[in-house]
């Protein structure tokens, strides 16, 4: 957390780096310091902006120092833009020159931040009572107290082994009640950064939301630290963490970011709490239900229905046996499918699954508050542990994930087919129309015909010349998401009830997506 001591104490540059070292320098959503942000500051804050300028500018100079040891020299070097400074003067220049827009994001982060910090330490002493854990992080407010020691491995150490063949990428949700996700997110921000790790991380009020890739020794050393640290300790355990082969090439970057939910339900957590889940089932504890309903003879009037919580495109290359998979694009349109087919869940055993968890922690919290279900359970771990156990189990198929992989295979089974030949395959690839980002699954023969568009519309518009059409004239939901229901129906029309107000939007989808990228410039499949 930001220091609130004044600057009229004249401390150096390598001390206001000490003091601010938690800060977010990829924080593009700040506004440029203007007059309507100077408007919004306090009177005392106002007087601080040439102190704050050069926090920035001093705190973004010191991320970009490199060990000396990595090129025998013992003297700071510096390494930005893919160029490699050796005096200081030239990487000031350097930074001063080109990344004016990043100093001047910064500058207004520092500012409201100092603004924050005021206020929040004057309502503190007003109540004349403190957190215990909050005090004891603002004592520790240098960054350096939470990264962890890296100076007996060398810079190659952390770096190799980074691609997906000897990599490692990590994926683990925590729900606990943070009260400064902001300074949370400066810390992961920091601590990635240390790591050479990149990845999505969600953070809230209501807990973090992760996956990093990186090397084995980075991932290993990022796990003890979250184990380690106060805030998260007595909730995470190592088992937590899922584990899987890939790498820090595995995401074109890193993304963390403060939003409302760690995984984008739509509904507020003050709404629909995490504190009030259903009944969490180990892997093997799963395996037997799942057996037991799949042993019964009629299934259909079975007081058992098995729900996958995840999107169509995940389900449709891999799911349990028996499941009802619905029909979906987001994960933000299950609570209106739960509404908009209620009956179906009457007087049930609900068992949900998703990929590691955290869909179930507020899916099965929503459907347990329509208090129509017998009872609500959901695998602890998600797919990813149950796959680690069971492998060729009753889940067949691929298991659908985030980022470049785009699947993890642990069977030989395939369950979905070509779009073009319907012969068996579930290997996806992008639409290859531009600004397209549906995900099409097409056999290489049908490939080879020249079948790599999402739909027929989109491969007409890709043989067009470039020139035909406008840039902006696509959309993401084109013919093969247009005629899909928004919010299917899994009953007859006599049964449905009303469906409950939709969701506000949000272009972040299940796992930890902060945002939604320029599609042009994006390899992220479409969350459709």
């Amino acid at each position: 957390m930001p220091s609130s001591t004044s600057p009229d104490q004249g401390e150096d540059l390598e001390t206001c780096v000490l003091r601010f070292s938690d800060l977010d320098l990829k924080d593009t959503s700040l506004v440029n310091p203007s007059s309507s942000l100077k408007a919004e500051l306090d009177v005392n804050i106002k007087k601080k902006y040439s102190f704050a300028k050069k926090k920035a500018f001093a705190l973004f100079v010191k991320t970009k120092e490199v060990p000396a040891s990595s090129f025998e020299c013992k003297e700071k070097w510096w390494k930005c833009c893919q160029q490699l400074f050796t005096a200081q003067t030239s990487i000031h220049r350097h930074v001063a020159t080109q990344h004016a827009d990043e100093i001047c994001h910064q500058t207004a982060s520092i500012l409201k931040q100092l603004t924050v910090t005021l206020s929040s330490s004057k309502s503190l002493k007003s109540a004349n009572k403190r957190n215990p854990l909050i005090e004891y992080l603002t004592r520790n407010h240098d960054m350096s107290a939470w990264l962890p020691d890296i100076s007996c491995f060398s810079p190659d150490e952390l770096i190799s082994g980074q691609d997906s063949d000897k990599g490692e990428v990590l994926l683990y949700y925590c729900y606990r009640d943070l009260e400064d996700p902001h300074w949370v997110c400066a810390w992961q921000t920091a601590l990635c950064q240390h790591l050479h790790l990149t990845g999505k991380v969600r953070i809230a009020t209501e807990g973090i939301n992760g996956t990093v890739g990186g090397s084995k020794l980075a991932t290993r050393l990022y796990v003890e630290v979250m184990l380690s640290c106060p805030l998260f300790k007595d909730y995470l355990c190592k088992d937590d963490f899922k584990t899987s082969k890939g790498g820090a090439c595995c995401f074109p970057e890193l993304r963390v970011g403060v939003f409302e939910e760690i995984v984008p339900m739509g509904i507020s957590p003050n709404e629909i709490s995490y504190k009030k889940p259903g009944i969490h089932l180990s892997p093997g504890e799963f395996h037997k239900e799942v057996e037991k309903f799949l042993s019964q003879a009629n299934q259909e009037q079975s007081d058992t229905i098995l729900v996958d919580c995840r999107n169509f495109y995940e389900s449709k290359i891999g799911r349990f046996q028996g499941c009802l998979a619905p029909d979906i694009r987001k994960f933000s349109y299950f609570p209106s499918y739960v509404d908009k087919n209620l009956e179906l869940f009457r007087e049930k055993r609900v068992l949900m699954y998703c990929t590691g968890g955290i869909r179930c922690e507020r899916g099965s919290a929503y459907l347990k508050a329509k208090g129509v279900c017998k009872e609500v359970f959901q695998l602890k771990g998600g797919i990813h542990k149950y796959l680690e156990e069971f492998p060729d189990g009753f889940y067949k198929g691929k298991l659908f994930v985030f980022d470049e992989r785009y699947a993890l295979s642990y069977n030989s089974d395939i369950v979905s087919e070509c779009s073009y030949c319907g012969a068996p395959w579930d290997q996806y690839k992008l639409c290859s129309t531009p600004q397209c980002r549906q995900l099409v699954l097409t056999c290489p023969a049908c490939q080879g015909q020249g079948f790599t568009a999402c739909c027929v519309t989109c491969q007409e518009k890709g043989n067009r010349p470039a020139s035909s059409y406008a840039q902006n004239s696509f959309k993401e939901e084109c013919e093969c998401t247009a005629r899909r229901p928004r919010i299917p129906s899994e009953l007859s029309p006599q049964a449905q009830l009303p469906v409950s107000p939709e969701p506000k939007p949000d272009v972040d989808e299940d796992g930890p997506c902060l945002c939604e990228p320029h599609r042009q410039h994006s390899s992220k499949p479409s969350q459709s």
